[in-house]
């Protein structure tokens, strides 16, 4: 055999020697939990961090990431508790933020709201109550209903101060697009007549003209005496009763005062909002609820309003 041909042969034999060893290294198997919280920093940083909870990672595994890329800061999901050693290398650079989805109802209340967030994300409600009350002026109203990606770990403060980046940031383009400009104090006398009219309203197609009663009633200088203003804060979900609206000693009481509510009585959308700045032309100043089709039947008087009893 000619010696060329000789030394290709080991060089052959030598490379797949090295290719299934490596093969072999990079198939054991890793144990990991199935959401890391990686620091911020460089990545022997990382990988001492990994060591320090449990990992056994060296300076060939750094070598791998790297040729693989940088892994992410915060919180990855893995995707599984156990991984190949180069699928573990490959999530690390490539997984995406742990997150869990919570979802706000149009007109659901903070109170209701912040044990959703409770039970997600295993906080106590008191310590999100305080984190609400630190970043939001008003004590409802503020967070838009929606579905919100949040990532796994995230604390109290840090879950609090991302609702409100969010929330304010949405409320001030919105008062843009329909207003022209964003005065907080104004923006938010709307946002709280469309509380009412959110939670009076059956369906987006009544909204104008719902907003229209609330603006009739004003301007004549009655009462709104609606119920869902007393549907506030934990009595999202509780039936209005005359023991409520006698004992009832808050702004939220819109049979013992006149006007509307100082603050958002819960969650807003934005087509109430829309409904607020642009209410129906009609003269009606009385609506009930219509059993039979769950809309409301609107009046201009009294009477009419009683004969639909």
């Amino acid at each position: 055999m000619p010696k060329k041909t000789t030394i290709l042969t080991i060089c052959f034999d030598l490379f797949f020697i090295i290719a299934i060893t490596i093969l072999f290294y990079l198939l054991q198997p890793v144990q990991t939990e199935r959401v890391l919280n990686l620091p911020k920093g460089s990545l022997p940083k990382i990988i001492t961090y990994l060591n320090e909870n449990g990992g056994h990672y060296n300076k060939l595994d750094s070598l791998f990431i790297r040729l693989l890329g940088q892994p992410q800061s915060g919180f990855i999901d893995m995707k599984a508790e156990v991984l190949p050693k180069g699928a573990f290398f490959k999530a690390l650079v490539s997984s995406k933020a742990a997150t869990k989805d919570v979802t706000l109802i149009p007109g659901e209340t903070m109170y209701f709201f912040i044990r959703i967030l409770a039970d997600t994300f295993n906080l106590s409600p008191e310590s999100l109550q305080v984190a609400y009350d630190k970043y939001f002026p008003y004590p409802d109203g503020m967070i838009f209903p929606d579905t919100y990606s949040l990532p796994v770990g995230i604390d109290s403060d840090e879950l609090m101060k991302l609702l409100y980046d969010i929330s304010i940031k949405r409320h001030e383009q919105n008062a843009i697009r329909l207003l022209g400009a964003y005065n907080q104090e104004e923006w938010f006398k709307n946002v709280s007549i469309a509380s009412v009219v959110q939670k009076e309203a059956a369906n987006n197609e009544e909204m104008p003209i719902v907003a229209a009663v609330v603006f009739n009633r004003l301007e004549k200088n009655m009462p709104l005496q609606m119920d869902g203003s007393l549907n506030y804060g934990q009595y999202s979900h509780s039936k209005v009763t005359p023991e409520r609206i006698r004992n009832d000693d808050t702004p939220y009481n819109t049979y013992r005062n006149k006007g509307v509510p100082p603050y958002p009585a819960g969650s807003v959308s934005i087509q109430a909002i829309e409904a607020v700045l642009n209410p129906a032309k009609v003269d009606y100043l009385y609506f009930v609820r219509d059993r039979s089709t769950g809309t409301h039947k609107f009046s201009k008087t009294y009477e009419e309003h009683r004969s639909h009893f």
